[in-house]
């Protein structure tokens, strides 16, 4: 009985210790948030684009066909496919797109996730950039997307200038799994910052297959603080995976729409255990 007592009191005060350091990270990363805030600018007017320039958009998202679901069954980047003349490019919208994040975190399978067989048709590779484009019919009017992706080693560095210069978005993206590539967004987007002041910033967390098996207190810990830096960035935040195809349409669905000032009909969700979507 002696023994048994004395090991139900060891465990109650291993359960306590636990709780409280739980609740002392909790308060740290808290305060970390805060100060990352502060140090940071004053939020970012968007870019908008001119309508004189583009042909007009349709009238809202269920049009363009992003009322539902994933399917961008409207996505072509043939001109044969479309019906159009390969030399007529009046009604074609170029809108350039950065890439950028950490190495090992799955930049490149979600952006041919999102492609899918064009990349082997409008693909580009240099020395640490890759250069797709994706070309999408709306209601008469061609949106091509040109993304650019810089790899994340800091030998390339120096393609940040060019990838994010005269972009419209600026995708960050992080391993959901891995806390380092969380803390590099800030740094990432102070440098494309640099060389861009109108692009809508987006940040996106990958893997989220893998992110659910963690313990459900270091998921709560990692949403958190990705919330807390994308209000800080005044950015909107999606939780990915590009193995199951988890919002990696809706990044670019939602950037259409407010390129364009479409309605944006997707709610926020922030259940942990679920993808997220803070806006």
């Amino acid at each position: 009985m002696t023994q048994s007592c004395r090991e139900m009191v060891q465990l109650k005060v291993r359960n306590i210790i636990k709780r409280r350091v739980l609740i002392l990270c909790r308060c740290i990363s808290c305060f970390c948030d805060k100060v990352v805030m502060c140090s940071l600018k004053e939020p970012i007017r968007y870019r908008m684009l001119p309508y004189a320039t583009v042909p007009p958009p349709p009238k809202t998202v269920e049009e363009s066909g992003f009322a539902s679901g994933d399917v961008t069954s409207m996505c072509h980047n043939d001109n044969h496919d479309l019906g159009l003349d390969s030399n007529s490019d009046s009604d074609l919208v170029p809108l350039k797109i950065s890439l950028l994040g950490d190495c090992q975190i799955g930049k490149t399978s979600f952006l041919e996730k999102y492609v899918g067989n064009e990349k082997e048709q409008g693909g580009i590779q240099r020395n640490g950039l890759n250069l797709i484009d994706k070309t999408l019919m709306v209601k008469g009017a061609r949106i091509s997307y040109s993304i650019w992706e810089v790899e994340g080693d800091e030998k390339f560095q120096d393609h940040i200038p060019i990838a994010c210069k005269d972009s419209v978005a600026i995708l960050i993206m992080f391993d959901l799994t891995s806390r380092c590539t969380l803390n590099s967004v800030i740094r990432w987007y102070q440098e494309a910052r640099k060389w861009n002041q109108t692009a809508i910033p987006i940040l996106i967390g990958t893997k989220f297959d893998d992110f659910i098996q963690l313990p459900i207190d270091l998921q709560w810990t990692i949403a958190s603080q990705a919330r807390a830096y994308a209000k800080a960035l005044n950015a909107t935040l999606f939780f990915s995976s590009a193995t199951y195809n988890i919002n990696v349409n809706k990044v670019f669905k939602f950037i259409t729409a407010k390129l364009f000032d479409l309605p944006w009909t997707v709610e926020r969700n922030l259940t942990i255990g679920e993808p997220l979507i803070d806006f």
